[in-house]
């Protein structure tokens, strides 16, 4: 199962739709405060649909408690003879794209804030593990909900969509090669 952490995160609507595709790809979703709204929020819930209830999720109180959290887990992995999982910090100020690295099931990708992405300090720390999408040069930043759904099914792509549904049917006819 992939990770995907939310530093902070301010608006609702894009916790919701992070939360809905979540649930569609079996990843689990952590939070870490403070949020800029309520968890209960009826804007999260609406943007996450009839799925929010389906989410596996895990709040952390601060990005410490978050690391705490992983280092145990990640040691709860290698003790048991299985690979540590992998934090990657997807932001704008990375030297290498998200193609260039190689996912593995219980690897994390961190998202920050959407007025201010991860704190530097963060970055700072870790540039081998920082993350980006190609972009214009001199633009911003896309949505955080489409930023978390790009990289998620690329590292799910790398994986060959374990688990997840290899075709889908039309609902009331047949395609014609059928």
């Amino acid at each position: 199962m992939l990770n995907i952490v939310l530093h902070e995160p301010e608006i609702p609507y894009n916790t919701g739709n992070i939360g809905r595709t979540c649930v569609i790809t079996g990843t689990r979703l952590h939070l870490i405060r403070p949020f800029g709204f309520l968890l209960n929020d009826k804007m999260v819930k609406r943007a996450g649909l009839d799925y929010w209830h389906k989410l596996d999720v895990t709040e952390h109180d601060t990005v410490d408690c978050f690391y705490e959290y992983m280092a145990k887990e990640a040691s709860e992995k290698e003790a048991a003879g299985e690979r540590r999982p992998r934090l990657f910090y997807a932001t704008t100020k990375a030297k290498h794209r998200y193609t260039d690295v190689e996912f593995h099931d219980g690897d994390y990708i961190m998202f920050g804030r959407e007025s201010a992405g991860i704190p530097e300090e963060i970055l700072a720390e870790h540039p081998e593990d920082c993350i980006r999408i190609p972009m214009m040069p001199d633009e911003r930043s896309l949505n955080l909900s489409n930023s978390a759904a790009i990289i998620l099914y690329e590292a799910l792509r790398q994986m060959d969509f374990p688990g997840l549904e290899d075709e889908g049917e039309l609902h009331r006819l047949t395609y014609k090669d059928e």
